[in-house]
């Protein structure tokens, strides 16, 4: 009696679905399909940071690497969006020409540890950090994807700063690592907050047809 009392009582917690559990049911579930999405993962990341353009005010090239993270660490959760950034450096390191302006400005182990590895480091924690906020629903609102893509963006900033300011000294990191990329994130992290709850706006009206 006691046992069916307790199975009756609602849950306090809710659990949330992430984009691709609900666009790919089994895909979590099955270690193929997510080795499968995760090769893909580091596949999206890696042409993420090949493709540059000049983002004005500032003519420095913008590449659309962050926001690749931030959208697949919230659409796959934080064990699958972990997992590919950990593939995506574990290629890196391995000498595979994935990180942006490689192999013209390094490659490997020595690129990782030159002024951009803080940064790298930023990607594992920011797609883990977004990955546990998409699986509490954060990314079905624009308010919510908003405020979630500007945590993620700080943890990246905050890594890389820090450790290009042991290199080069924190004043210099401030105005050559995070001062003239200030207006492309900021257009990134509002480009996400519309793409992502529009997705699950799409999938709800698919739904109910």
């Amino acid at each position: 009696m006691e046992l069916v009392e307790k199975s009756a009582m609602p849950s306090s917690v809710t659990t949330q679905t992430t984009l691709l559990s609900t666009l790919w049911p089994a895909a979590p579930n099955s270690v193929v399909k997510a080795s499968l999405l995760v090769l893909l993962g580091t596949g999206l990341l890696t042409l993420s940071a090949k493709l540059s353009v000049p983002f004005y005010p500032y003519i420095v090239p913008m590449t659309m690497q962050t926001f690749a993270v931030l959208v697949i660490g919230m659409a796959l959760g934080w064990k699958l969006g972990a997992a590919t950034v950990i593939l995506y450096l574990i290629e890196g390191a391995l000498g595979l020409p994935v990180f942006a302006y490689t192999p013209a400005k390094g490659i490997g182990i020595s690129y990782m540890v030159g002024p951009t590895g803080g940064y790298l480091i930023g990607f594992l924690l920011s797609a883990a950090l977004l990955g546990y906020l998409g699986e509490r629903g954060f990314d079905r609102n624009i308010g919510t994807t908003l405020a979630a893509m500007l945590m993620g963006t700080v943890v990246i900033f905050v890594f890389g700063y820090s450790w290009l300011a042991y290199l080069i000294g924190a004043e210099k990191a401030f105005l050559f690592g995070v001062y003239p990329f200030l207006w492309a994130e900021a257009f990134k992290i509002a480009l996400a907050a519309l793409v992502l709850p529009t997705c699950w706006k799409l999938l709800g009206r698919a739904k109910q047809k």
